[in-house]
């Protein structure tokens, strides 16, 4: 797909690690114009400068998403780097393990604030450039917790990514009109850095609930993030994709 994206302007949210950067780099090396944002400066910034250093477009924003303010002048800086801003790839999230009982209110409001909240500001800031490129793309990281599945401890993560969804589905009812499509991705167990942290035994059990046998690769969320950003998707809009490996389909193990 190298080229394909050339002349597009691309922001991503959450890019320093992980998915976010996994999406950043499938954008980049598709041609277009890629901006990172999230809150570590330094990682942020290694990230984008690797991209450049492969002879990528690509530049480092930090931002809080969870400010408005913040989320505002992102994409006016974005807008004003590349002359427009025509996707928005809204993934910043965040997932403190937390049992039910021990959830604070600070706690419960800080993982709204950026997982929910945070999704609206970075939509919303988006709007005039996304209406102005003609043919807006919006795509939000979701996820199977929550939406399809649960976790102990994440009961919280869980009724945010379900809470995008509902957005989503708005918004793309009422941002059709602009000729901007809304959609999600929602990743099962993907290889990153935070799931490399729960160790060898938890990746090898969970292998074994996976049908296709397999991770998922950052590169998988990429490719579908490129999917629903095409000019070949523009009738799709409203919708939520799973990337699990037919993670969620068993009945029972075999």
């Amino acid at each position: 797909m190298s080229g394909r994206f050339a002349g597009k302007t691309v922001l991503v949210t959450g890019a320093s690690t992980g998915i976010g950067l996994g999406i950043a780099t499938g954008f980049a090396e598709a041609g277009a114009n890629v901006s990172l944002a999230a809150r570590s400066a330094d990682r942020l910034e290694e990230a984008a400068a690797a991209l450049r250093a492969r002879g990528l477009i690509a530049q480092a924003f930090t931002v809080d998403v969870a400010s408005a303010a913040a989320v505002q002048a992102l994409c006016k800086d974005v807008a004003a780097s590349f002359g427009g801003l025509d996707i928005l790839c809204a993934n910043a999230g965040i997932y403190p393990v937390t049992r039910l009982e021990d959830i604070t209110e600070a706690e419960w409001d800080q993982v709204l604030d950026v997982n929910v909240k945070g999704t609206f500001f970075c939509v919303q800031a988006a709007l005039p450039y996304l209406r102005a490129s003609g043919a807006g793309r919006v795509v939000l990281t979701s996820s199977i917790t929550g939406p399809v599945t649960g976790i102990s401890g994440l009961s919280h993560y869980g009724a945010s990514k379900a809470a995008q969804l509902g957005f989503m589905r708005t918004a793309a009812m009422e941002l059709a009109k602009d000729g901007i499509t809304v959609n999600a991705i929602l990743p099962g167990l993907i290889e990153t850095e935070a799931l490399a942290a729960l160790g060898e035994d938890y990746v090898k059990n969970a292998i074994n609930l996976i049908p296709v046998r397999r991770i998922g690769q950052v590169r998988d969320i990429a490719n579908a993030c490129l999917f629903f950003a095409a000019p070949e998707s523009g009738f799709i809009t409203g919708q939520g994709l799973v990337i699990d490996g037919g993670q969620t389909l068993p009945e029972a193990p075999e």
